[in-house]
């Protein structure tokens, strides 16, 4: 028999697993859902004292109470916060554990503390404030958000309104220690299976995984393991409130050993983003500096115009080849010099949902040199940006420079995702757009895009149609995010021609 030890996240209890755990029951599991010390009514005179360390412990208790009877499993299941005590206890018992089940959690590392993983840069340093204050009493716990305020820890999404009523009466404040104190391994559950159920609705996907694996993260290789599976499940961050029964079947499949698994990067066989270009184009001079390369025309003589196209993220700053030589830049670029005008291409610095300011002054600071280049006719520029570069179009598009001919964008996200946190309001393009006036836009709609990321763009082009912007839409209905290297279609071919021939008729006009 199976037994699941279920362990909540932040400011909550046992309570939030009471449907999940009733119908894992009535499958003939056991299930053991743990109290946390100081949290979910788990002793609130002692919860400012806990630490990690203490919820670990917690747990280690409930592993040695249930011990392993003969054919019976242990699975230890975290949810968001949840999983830094489990993969503790899973370290200090790994003997006594069959898998570890990450309920949309991120992974926890030897040395970093649990703060690392919320999402919300404002409740990062709202912890670290009072933790540098020391004020006793409320000064020693985070306070647990009111009913508004669960949507900074995740998409609450799909979960009933009775649900979440309950999740915020029964709240608990959060000991700081339990989010400062460095998580200790000693690599001894490293070897342990272990399962990701991700959730769609707060902006992860296995397809957003296994792009990131693509990319060469050095952490996440260990995830291509054929004792890793994945499952996605299409709701928020609360599956035990919004998916009760979705969820149990998950675990129960997941305790078995099924789901998804990753594919490891393969020399043999480029990733995605790394085939080739779908449109066979013809090799140019290309002059390569620092971080940027210009893809020059042939016998054109006189300043050209230029398009600078931006690569997404996040990429891992190990990522080899970098994003300039990615075959979707490079053949954009090649494009647009057949055509006589001058391709760029560069590196920013987006390799963290952080440095989206950093990236955007990288952008401009290409853009500066681009037009500063005597080759480039420095009045007629265009930017198109890629994927995950979505936000940095909102600085362009609030006040168009007069150089600026037309902005494109191929399938990209417009808004920042449920498990983004919240987010500088300076990088939002759907409130950008209001003040790009007249500037031509391109947007390159994938068809088969994730729905999370398909909202921002709709939530941008209404934003635009309701402000009147002078927007064309391409479509490729099946086409998917990074088509360009995915779907070797005429119906592919024809939106990059379609958008490629709009944004240079702007530029050469």
């Amino acid at each position: 028999m199976t037994t699941f030890i279920l362990v909540s996240g932040v400011f909550t209890g046992p309570h939030v697993w009471d449907g999940t755990a009733a119908r894992l029951t009535s499958a003939g599991a056991e299930v053991r859902a743990v109290a946390l010390t100081g949290l979910g009514g788990a002793g609130p005179s002692v919860g400012t004292e806990a630490d990690l360390e203490t919820h670990i412990a917690d747990v280690v208790a409930v592993i040695d109470s249930v011990g392993q009877g003969a054919g019976g499993q242990i699975v230890l299941v975290g949810h968001d916060y949840g999983i830094h005590p489990v993969v503790g206890a899973a370290d200090r018992r790994a003997e006594a554990v069959a898998r570890i089940v990450y309920l949309d959690s991120g992974l926890p590392q030897d040395g970093v503390p649990a703060l690392a993983a919320v999402p919300d840069p404002g409740v990062r340093d709202e912890v670290l404030r009072a933790a540098a204050e020391g004020t006793p009493g409320t000064g020693s716990v985070l306070p647990a958000p009111g009913r508004d305020g669960w949507q900074l820890w995740g998409s609450t999404a799909d979960v009933p309104d009775a649900a979440l009523d309950r999740l915020t009466a029964l709240a608990s404040p959060q000991p700081l220690a339990t989010l400062l104190q460095p998580l200790r391994l000693t690599g001894a559950a490293a070897a342990l299976p272990m399962a990701g159920v991700l959730c769609a609705g707060n902006g992860a996907s296995i397809a957003m995984v296994q792009a990131q694996v693509n990319l060469g993260e050095p952490g996440l290789q260990p995830l291509t393991d054929p004792r890793v599976t994945f499952f996605e499940l299409p709701t928020g961050h609360w599956p035990m409130l919004s998916g009760t029964t979705a969820l149990a079947v998950t675990l129960l499949k997941a305790a078995a050993g099924e789901g998804h698994r990753l594919t490891p990067v393969d020399a043999a066989r480029p990733a995605p983003h790394l085939r080739p270009f779908l449109l066979d184009m013809p090799e140019v001079p290309c002059e390569r500096t620092d971080t940027m390369d210009l893809y020059l025309p042939q016998d054109v003589h006189g300043p050209r115009p230029a398009v600078v196209f931006v690569h997404g993220g996040p990429v891992p700053p190990g990522a080899r080849p970098t994003p300039r030589d990615w075959p979707t830049l490079t053949g954009y670029a090649r494009y647009a010099a057949d055509h006589g005008v001058v391709g760029v291409t560069l590196d920013h610095r987006l390799h963290a949902l952080t440095d989206y300011e950093r990236a955007a002054d990288d952008v401009a600071d290409t853009v500066r040199r681009v037009r500063a280049d005597p080759r480039v006719d420095a009045d007629r520029v265009a930017l198109w940006f890629f994927s995950g570069s979505g936000p940095l179009t909102a600085d362009w598009l609030a006040k168009p420079p007069a150089w600026l001919r037309c902005l494109a964008a191929d399938y990209p996200i417009m808004a920042p995702l449920p498990n983004w946190g919240r987010f500088d309001s300076r990088f939002h393009p759907a409130d950008a757009v209001t003040g790009a006036g007249s500037l031509p836009l391109v947007l390159v709609r994938a068809g088969l895009e994730a729905n999370e990321i398909a909202a921002t763009v709709e939530e941008f082009l209404a934003a635009a149609r309701r402000c009147g912007a002078n927007i064309e839409v391409v479509d490729v209905p099946d086409g998917h995010h990074g088509f360009e290297t995915i779907d070797r279609t005429d119906a592919s071919r024809d939106a990059v021609h379609r958008a490629m021939g709009t944004l240079l008729r702007h530029l050469t006009a």
